[in-house]
């Protein structure tokens, strides 16, 4: 079975959820094997911003129950370094190569956009306004208002498909999406992580305040514990929009992933099970009958 999407064909609906997958590490693992066998039907980036980030503090994971809460606060080389260094390395890939940017103002999304259209290598861009752990870009995604007023400012920048990342952690996320598709996106995705927060294990002693596990004070939660909120938030969406929806949150196994297709996701990605198993997403499409 291939697909259209936005104007690109993908074998199947299966892709990757940004930051949980590095094509470029495994392929130093596995070698050729990975492009005779690529799990993905397209490959998404982890977060490029204009500048380097270091991330946040460790440390960064603590494992909850049925889920993972991460502050890993984006660290990536910045555009420049992404341009010279990662771009011919995931050009390589059998598959479309969707590329997530995010900036804290107008001015840098549009040269990060303006960077990215101009690379044949590059199909897509994914622009996350969704990420709990930092403290730009998360205002913007949560106002529908600003969302809007900020992608028209900027959409010309790009000649390539848009995909605007929401954020679940917002009062009406029907209205975001709905703006974004007003200003100016091809598609939306949904949902990135919760806010979450995770304490120190107790030492006996008594605290007279909170002493948070995570460096970054707070993080965001993936994993299964997040897929019924993710199932209701793209339902949502997907009946109040008419450009696609990549559904996301929680899926484990086919199952999953037929749900949030049902609800009606064009295409559905996978995340922090591939943690825990790097080639969930070829099982999910063999046993959906969408690939060979």
């Amino acid at each position: 079975m291939s697909i259209e999407f936005c104007g690109i064909k993908l074998a199947h609906p299966l892709i990757n959820g940004s930051v949980t997958f590095d094509a470029i590490a495994a392929r130093r693992v596995f070698g050729k094997a990975l492009d005779e066998k690529f799990p993905f039907a397209a490959f998404v980036s982890k977060t490029i911003t204009l500048a380097p980030r270091a991330g946040n503090p460790p440390p960064r994971l603590w494992e909850a129950q049925a889920g993972l809460i991460n502050s890993i606060g984006l660290p990536n080389k910045g555009l420049e370094r992404y341009i010279a260094e990662d771009l011919p390395e995931l050009a390589r890939l059998p598959v479309p190569l969707i590329t997530n940017v995010m900036g804290s103002t107008a001015e840098e999304i549009a040269t990060l956009l303006q960077a990215c259209g101009t690379r044949p290598e590059i199909a897509a861009v994914e622009l996350n306004v969704s990420c709990p752990n930092v403290q730009t870009g998360l205002d913007i995604g949560a106002d529908p208002v600003a969302l809007e007023r900020v992608l028209r400012a900027v959409r010309a920048d790009l000649r390539k498909p848009l995909i605007v990342k929401l954020t679940p952690n917002c009062a009406d996320v029907s209205a975001c999406a709905l703006a974004a598709q007003k200003g100016g996106a091809d598609a939306v995705s949904l949902i990135n992580t919760l806010r979450a927060t995770a304490l120190r294990p107790a030492t006996g002693h008594k605290r007279s305040h909170p002493d948070p596990w995570l460096g970054g004070g707070t993080g965001g939660l993936s994993g299964a514990a997040i897929r019924p909120v993710a199932l209701a938030q793209v339902a949502a969406v997907a009946k109040h929009v008419t450009i696609p929806v990549i559904g996301m949150g929680g899926v484990q196994n086919a199952f999953h992933a037929r749900q949030f297709l049902d609800v009606g996701a064009r295409l559905v990605a996978v995340g922090t099970e591939s943690f825990r198993d790097p080639s969930i997403a070829t099982r999910i499409a063999l046993e959906l009958g969408l690939c060979a």
